[in-house]
């Protein structure tokens, strides 16, 4: 069996144009502090990391992350990538509690925990490259004809405009929107009746017929979030997304006591994390996200440790890694799904980084049975728009 050879790491800056996003776009954690300026700037992320785990056949597997791909580059360099080099690729579960046990006094939450889902994600798209099977395949096959996916960007802004965008995302054949609040507590009762306002516009386009989620980002508080929850009621809401900041867990819990459903997750990590939030009964949708929760080793884990609650998975933001997942677990009952876009807050640039994520068609997307690993390389076509860091 090919033993893994090396680990290369690479973080990819965007140079090229951007779209600068409208004031009130989207709350954040960092409404509350009294700073001047742009607020979710710390929240935007215009770089990517790229890892990949090379055989001694030359095979090589890929891995990605988002958050604060320097540091992460860093841990990876220094500190993971010599635990796995030498190793065999389908020891996958020894690797991952290797990386996690060797590392556990400063990487079992926040950049270490990144660090090892690139490499764990890299590992299977190698195992799948390897065994010539998508990785769906390797999580025990295919659980849905098609995947059916949800339409996630209507960020707060000028209520036509976002009408318009929901129309164009309706005559594409969604049956699924999210859209975001651009208010939060510091903006007291007239913030919430812009909130609002936005809301109803975006259902008199989409109708009740469609699923429509709301997304906080964590911009909002207890107080502030027991004050809304009867106003958005009417609305309908699939879910209200993070509408405290991820340390909160008691605030989750009585939030999901009341009538609108509660999501979260995105800020938490691994299978302990997410046994906190199902035990506390803090969230009705979990939404990790792959490439941040300890990859795909962890995140099968947490599938099926929600399964037995009950609780649905549907992972933070599209890309292929959650895909596989979701293909592959009936408690995955669809995917978010960020449209092709210039780039903006940073969900966009997997498009140009990577070639080989699926595009939605009339709300559904598609993987391959015959593409082995997770289908995707590394795209050539927009190196004149990014610095490269090896």
């Amino acid at each position: 069996m090919s033993k893994i050879k090396s680990v290369r790491t690479r973080v990819w800056t965007w140079t090229g144009p951007t779209v600068p996003p409208s004031g009130n776009f989207c709350t954040n954690a960092s409404d509350l502090l009294w700073d001047k300026g742009d607020a979710m700037g710390s929240f935007r992320f215009h770089q990517w990391l790229t890892v990949e785990v090379e055989c001694e056949d030359g095979t090589i597997g890929i891995g990605n992350a988002a958050l604060a791909p320097r540091l992460t580059k860093a841990a990876i360099d220094q500190y993971y990538a010599p635990l796995v080099i030498g190793e065999d690729p389908f020891d996958y579960a020894y690797l991952w509690e290797k990386m996690y046990r060797r590392t556990l006094a400063w990487g079992r939450k926040g950049v270490g925990m990144v660090a090892i889902s690139a490499v764990d994600i890299a590992i299977w798209d190698l195992m799948g490259k390897l065994s010539g099977k998508p990785v769906f395949k390797l999580l025990g096959g295919r659980m849905k004809d098609a995947i059916p996916v949800y339409y996630s960007k209507l960020y707060s802004g000028p209520v036509a405009d976002m009408q318009t965008e929901a129309e164009t995302a309706r005559a594409a054949g969604h049956t699924g929107y999210k859209m975001r609040f651009g208010w939060g507590p510091k903006d007291g009762m007239s913030g919430m009746r812009e909130n609002l306002k936005r809301v109803e516009a975006v259902r008199e386009v989409i109708g009740y017929d469609a699923d429509l989620m709301l997304e906080c980002y964590m911009g909002w508080n207890l107080d502030y979030t027991r004050r809304m929850l009867p106003k958005l009621e009417r609305f309908e809401p699939r879910w209200l997304e993070e509408p405290v900041i991820a340390d909160d867990i008691h605030g989750y819990g009585e939030l999901n006591r009341g009538s609108i459903p509660i999501s979260g997750g995105e800020h938490e990590f691994t299978l302990f994390g997410f046994r906190q939030l199902l035990e506390a009964r803090a969230v009705s949708v979990i939404q990790y996200d792959t490439n941040r929760v300890g990859g795909i080793t962890a995140a099968q884990k947490i599938n099926a440790l929600a399964e037995a609650y009950q609780v649905p998975v549907i992972p933070h933001a599209g890309q292929m890694h959650n895909y596989h997942l979701t293909m592959a677990s009936p408690n995955c009952p669809m995917s978010e799904y960020f449209p092709v876009f210039d780039v903006e807050v940073g969900n966009e640039l997997f498009y140009y980084v990577f070639d080989g994520d699926p595009a939605a068609q009339n709300g559904f997307l598609q993987l391959s049975d015959d593409t082995p690993g997770l289908g995707l390389s590394i795209s050539d076509a927009h190196l004149h728009h990014f610095t490269i860091e090896e």
